[in-house]
């Protein structure tokens, strides 16, 4: 479920944290055309696909309306978008229609990945983490560790504590990030990226953090 860009002049609220909303309250919003839904994918994540960074069964955890998975679903990858909320997933459903691409999307909470039962080569995460309290955070965490196969890849785009004000998601750190991953990862790099928005020209100030899943210890 990716997460607002702060409007100009103040008029957006802080994110909520996912865990105070329901699905219904994530629905309200999908409604209308949420302000983080562009209709096409952020440009850190096609440059990632550009670069031949996609491969193998990718888990778009917080896929929204699925606009990372359908780019996924045309490089010709197995691919599965989660999400809380199923207007947002009744969107992804249609895009995939009308682009006649193949993906499956599942209603799931991304903190119990576990349950889905499955494993995966590469997560992407455009705007999910960022929208998580402390407490919430290690439980998605460790949820992508339980789906994600020894030496599997995840992608991380969020909100940069470079990102003037206070509006929008919570920021984060690189010494955050850093200390975030240090039980079962190996965290590959933290770069500066931005993201695309709706309401900023110039975009907004992110990270994209690359993770690897490290083996599992005897």
């Amino acid at each position: 479920m990716t997460t607002p860009h702060p409007q100009i002049g103040g008029s957006h609220h802080p994110t909520p944290v996912l865990g105070s909303m329901g699905p219904s309250e994530w629905g309200d919003i999908y409604a209308g055309r949420p302000d983080w839904d562009l209709g096409r994918p952020q440009s850190a994540f096609r440059a990632l696909a550009d670069e031949g960074a996609l491969r193998g069964r990718v888990l778009d955890a917080g896929c929204g309306t699925g606009e990372h998975v359908l780019m996924c679903a045309e490089l010709g990858l197995d691919v599965t978008g989660v999400d809380f909320t199923p207007a947002a997933l009744k969107a992804a459903k249609n895009k995939a229609i009308d682009r006649r691409l193949t993906a499956r999307f599942r209603q799931h909470d991304a903190r119990k990945l576990g349950d889905l039962g499955e494993s995966f080569d590469l997560v992407l995460d455009c705007g999910l983490f960022h929208v998580f309290g402390d407490e919430d955070r290690v439980a998605y965490i460790d949820s992508v560790r339980s789906v994600l196969v020894p030496g599997g890849r995840w992608y991380i785009l969020c909100f940069s504590d470079q990102q003037p004000g206070n509006q929008g998601p919570r920021r984060s750190s690189r010494d955050e990030l850093t200390a975030a991953f240090t039980d079962g990862w190996q965290l590959d790099s933290i770069d500066p990226r931005t993201l695309d928005s709706d309401h900023y020209p110039d975009g907004v100030q992110g990270w994209l953090v690359a993770l690897t899943r490290k083996e599992d210890r005897c």
